[in-house]
């Protein structure tokens, strides 16, 4: 927390330059009294203070305009030396606030040519007005001490300062990226959790409502068949509720779902999926060819996911009775056609502007994997979904169906 009196210069800086100005003349009094030869005061003083009110109004400045306010002060310090006076740090003192004024404010390049100016200006006015051999140290080595001192002080200064912004400037694009990077993970939490859920309910919905609609139609005729009907739908029922719970229940946790023994779905299950849609009244070929390869999880999780929605699909838009489902193996991918023999512009799922997300759902589940999907209608009637899944996913393919 800051007090008022480290708020008071950033919040007033033109007061604390009148303020080091003022203090600075006031310096150069005492400094005007003694000169080089035997350390006797010079004749007149007046000079001395007139060049030092000069150069410490110049100050004021030294935040805006460094680079004028130096050559100021470097002018009327070598005036001072020429005039005779000695050139202690009392008479230095308005350069030495300049140049350090210039370190923090401008280049390093410049800060050590404008030094290097000052110093051979001041040291070279004091040694041709007292060219004598034991005024060295009073012409030459102070004056060059003191003004290396500040522009070394105001090049750490500038340093340190660029040094905290960097570290602030990194700090704040830390913090976006984590906000950015948490935004991203939630968007695709939320449609893995989207497509989930939709797979479920809608499947296991689907092939209900078939079941139903069929076991009302056979109720009266085939009130055997209709029974049949109707045992399947209940199995079909507690299916969903099952895979319903345990997806909720694996949202829920909030540990990773390791504990879970419910083994995700995969082809191997393609079987049960062709049997309940058979006992729904959709009979189903599932043709292999090729020679079956192990699949990774999400490979495998995915085809099943796309058999599944698009026989749902088949289901509730085809209006047909038959559906195929045709997988083809090869070294390094899966390819997967599910085709119906549905009426046509009728059969088509998810595209009819009702706001379906069956065929998204799909397509994005084969790009997450590297995959490509691609849905249409048949030449010769009927819809179709072909997708090819690698067996061993890496990255994301770029979608380039249209």
């Amino acid at each position: 927390m800051t007090t008022p009196w480290q708020r008071h210069p950033r919040d007033h800086p033109r007061t604390v330059d009148a303020t080091i100005a003022l203090l600075l003349f006031a310096a150069a009094f005492p400094g005007s009294m003694y000169g080089v030869s035997d350390m006797a005061a010079p004749a007149q003083w007046w000079p001395c203070v007139l060049l030092a009110a000069l150069s410490c109004a110049a100050l004021l400045w030294r935040r805006t305009r460094p680079l004028p306010v130096t050559a100021v002060a470097v002018g009327c310090a070598a005036g001072m030396a020429l005039a005779g006076y000695v050139m202690t740090a009392l008479l230095l003192a308005p350069l030495m606030v300049a140049l350090y004024a210039l370190a923090g404010h401008t280049e390093r390049t410049t800060t050590r040519n404008v030094t290097l100016a000052a110093v051979v200006l001041v040291a070279g006015s004091a040694l041709i007005a007292e060219p004598a051999a034991d005024s060295l140290a009073l012409n030459v080595i102070g004056p060059v001490a003191w003004l290396l001192l500040p522009a070394a002080l105001g090049s750490t200064a500038r340093f340190r300062r660029a040094y905290l912004e960097s570290v602030h400037a990194r700090a704040e694009h830390a913090e976006r990226t984590r906000e950015e990077e948490a935004r991203h993970r939630v968007a695709e939490e939320r449609m893995r959790i989207a497509r989930e859920l939709h797979d479920v309910s809608a499947h296991h919905l689907a092939l209900a409502n078939a079941q139903a609609t069929t076991a009302a139609l056979l109720i009266r005729s085939h009130p055997a068949q209709a029974e049949k009907m109707v045992n399947a739908l209940g199995d079909t029922t507690a299916a969903a509720l099952r895979e319903m719970k345990a997806t909720v229940g694996l949202l829920r946790q909030s540990d990773a779902p390791e504990n879970s023994t419910q083994p995700a779905p995969s082809l191997a299950q393609l079987p049960g999926l062709v049997a309940a849609h058979t006992a729904a009244g959709l009979t189903v070929t599932l043709t292999t060819h090729g020679q079956p390869q192990p699949l990774s999880p999400g490979a495998d999780l995915t085809a099943y996911r796309i058999v599944q929605e698009a026989l749902a699909n088949v289901a509730k838009h085809a209006h047909t009775s038959t559906a195929e489902v045709d997988l083809t193996y090869h070294h390094d991918r899966l390819s997967i056609t599910i085709t119906d023999q549905g009426p046509g512009p009728a059969a088509t799922p998810d595209t009819s502007g009702a706001g379906g997300y069956g065929l998204i759902g799909m397509r994005e589940r084969a790009l997450s994997i590297g995959g490509r999907l691609h849905a249409g209608h048949r030449p010769t009637g009927g819809f179709e979904v072909s997708t090819e899944l690698p067996l061993h996913p890496y990255a994301p393919a770029e979608d380039s169906t249209p």
